[in-house]
């Protein structure tokens, strides 16, 4: 049966897990009409992507959603949302802090949050109910999709009702996973680095798990290193306070549900037994793959759509996520008017790099890291050098963190780094440095520069020659591009970031800086949406 057409929205999104959904917030808040397609009718309950950094909850706090984010929480504020990784077995001497993501929170306007992923869809369907510019079909799959000069057209299916819709939009976004219709249906490619390793979730309660890991206050997520693993983990993570729990580890190829001990799998990474009961078992392989490209022609890909990889360090929905963030702006910046299609082309540009680096010099590199470090060091064979050693990757879990910092350094819309290319590897900086995340500022207001941020461009003047700061205003009203201006005369400001003015994009990373006035206003704007022909 087909149902018909609906009305047009302006971009539709395939995809309704929280990558889909932040961008239907994104661009539903400033006012583009959106269709967000879903085959689930309500969040499937497999507690993944349950790490969010602080630059994270910066989106949800920009996409109204932060405080009932806060309160989805399962696991009480008070007992701490850190991790461990132990050497052999949970229950071992050796063990350290991993991913202390509170060690970079200065640079941050945000805390950050660990919840399921399920509760962290919940909160942004119940944000998204809110705009009346979007519209969510869920129970919904896209069954083609086809683009020409004018627009795309997706053809949908209701699960188990076998009707039909089709929707037609300007551009349509592939955030529906790493077996992406969209990304197949649309000739993206993707490259990918098999690692030959089935890997099994469980999910299950245990209330005697939590009595064990008692010894280990604060912490809600454990990683077992094991020699036999050649650096592939055993991976543990709270889903509540007490009583439910998920579980990553590799497994024999061939393993099913029924084949194989996952009982005696657990207390042999714990290294005691303990009461379990299954909740679930799935299995899945651990690759990395990125699309060669996240946009052909009207069609754009997001998420996992565009790069996968293994549940490691918590990197894949808050990258996920941050391209929700870089792609929505750029949109509504060409539907509106106040940029050329020539913009879209720099999402590619700036966040394919970005997972290529956050793939290789984090993800694989600390596989590569573990492997080296299980074959070389023993316990039982050399007690002082393996102890030398574990201290030492102590220190190297907290340059970890501290490291990690996406930037679009040498991207075609931030003015200078001239030479350099986006990466996942930066440095924390109060600095406002061209193609970084902005750090925040309390102002002499009591409020944070965060607080006066616009929702398109926003210059910071700290003290700028005043005619500079005109021509800027001037510049953005003949280009018609949205600019706030915040004015904070300050030595304090200027020396906490090296900058007398600053222009930030509407996604909060710094597009130039500088402390003179000696630049061309209008190309900096212009660079800056992408008009640089």
């Amino acid at each position: 049966m087909t149902v018909g057409t609906l009305s047009s929205p302006r971009v539709i999104i395939v995809g309704g897990g929280p990558v889909g959904l932040g961008l239907a917030i994104d661009l539903g808040q400033r006012g583009v009409r959106c269709a967000l397609i879903e085959k689930y009718e309500s969040p499937q309950p497999i507690p993944k992507g349950q790490n969010l950094t602080q630059r994270t909850l910066e989106h949800f706090h920009f996409w109204g959603a932060e405080p009932a984010l806060r309160a989805a929480r399962t696991i009480p504020r008070d007992y701490g949302i850190g991790g461990m990784t132990a050497y052999g077995t949970l229950l071992s001497d050796y063990r350290h802090d991993w991913l202390q993501r509170e060690l970079v929170r200065p640079f941050y306007f945000t805390d950050n949050e660990r919840l399921p992923q399920y509760a962290t869809e919940a909160v942004l369907r119940k944000r998204l109910s809110e705009l009346s510019s979007v519209e969510t079909l869920y129970g919904w799959s896209a069954e083609s999709v086809t683009q020409d000069e004018d627009g795309v057209a997706v053809v949908l299916r209701g699960r188990g009702t076998g009707d039909t819709r089709q929707l037609q939009a300007e551009y349509v976004i592939g955030c529906d996973g790493s077996r992406s219709f969209v990304r197949d249906a649309s000739g993206i490619t993707q490259t990918k680095s098999d690692h030959d390793r089935l890997m099994v979730l469980l999910v299950f309660r245990s209330e005697g798990l939590h009595k064990l890991l008692e010894r280990y206050p604060n912490k809600s997520f454990y990683n077992v290193l094991h020699p036999d693993l050649k650096g592939y983990w055993r991976f543990f993570g709270r889903v509540d306070l007490g009583t439910t729990w998920f579980f990553h580890a590799p497994v024999p190829m061939g393993t099913t549900k029924d084949n194989f001990d996952f009982r005696a799998l657990l207390y042999e990474a714990v290294g005691a037994e303990f009461d379990v009961a299954f909740d679930h078992v799935g299995f899945w392989e651990l690759r990395v793959a990125t699309a060669d490209r996240y946009r052909n022609g009207r069609v754009f890909v997001a998420g996992d759509a565009a790069h996968s990889h293994p549940p490691y360090g918590g990197y894949g929905i808050n990258t996920g996520l941050e391209d929700a963030a870089n792609l929505g702006w750029k949109l509504t910046a060409v539907l509106q008017g106040w940029a050329g299609p020539a913009l879209l082309d720099s999402y590619d540009s700036e966040r394919r790099p970005v997972f290529v680096s956050t793939a290789r010099d984090f993800i694989e590199k600390a596989i590569e890291s573990d492997r080296d470090f299980l074959a070389a060091y023993d316990p039982a064979t050399d007690k002082a050098a393996f102890e030398a050693e574990w201290q030492a990757r102590s220190s190297g879990a907290r340059s970890e963190v501290q490291s990690f910092e996406p930037n679009y350094e040498g991207s075609p819309l931030v003015t200078g780094a001239h030479g350099r290319s986006p990466s996942a590897i930066g440095a924390h900086e109060f600095v406002a440095r061209a193609g970084h995340h902005l750090a925040p500022y309390r102002m002499a207001s009591g409020r944070d520069v965060y607080d006066e941020l616009g929702t398109g461009f926003t210059l910071i003047d700290l003290g700028a020659v005043p005619e500079f700061v005109t021509k800027f205003k001037s510049a953005a009203d003949a280009c018609r591009v949205p600019l706030k201006i915040v004015t904070e005369p300050s030595d304090a400001a200027q020396s906490h970031y090296n900058a007398s003015l600053i222009l930030v994009r509407p996604d909060q990373f710094v597009a130039f800086s500088t402390n003179d006035a000696s630049s061309d206003a209008r190309d900096v704007l212009q660079r800056a949406i992408g008009n640089t022909g």
